[in-house]
């Protein structure tokens, strides 16, 4: 299923895409999400403690609609940030 049917717009995705080629902010993102587990990723409110760090991060002003269609999206991926496969997959969403 495409993140665009939980709301989450081409032109952010584009946005956040460009501000992550940037060292310095790629870097924090991956500070920010370094020791996430999957168990992390299946609860809703450390996935929504995680976007809104990131969007403070990447200076993106996220609507509540915004922020809960993100939160759902990665919820129902079921992200296993170990499992290679799991992270290929979302590459290929987001490439």
């Amino acid at each position: 299923m495409s993140y665009q049917n939980y709301g989450i717009r081409p032109q952010l995705v584009e946005r956040v895409k460009l501000k992550l080629k940037n060292p310095v902010v790629k870097d924090k993102i991956r500070q920010l999400l370094g020791n996430v587990t999957k168990y992390d990723l299946q609860d809703r409110a450390k996935v929504r403690k995680l976007v809104k760090s990131a969007a403070v991060i990447l200076q993106e002003k996220l609507t509540d609609a915004q922020e809960d269609g993100i939160v759902a999206f990665i919820l129902a991926q079921k992200i296993d940030p170990n499992n290679t496969f799991h992270l290929l997959k979302l590459w290929g969403m987001f490439r």
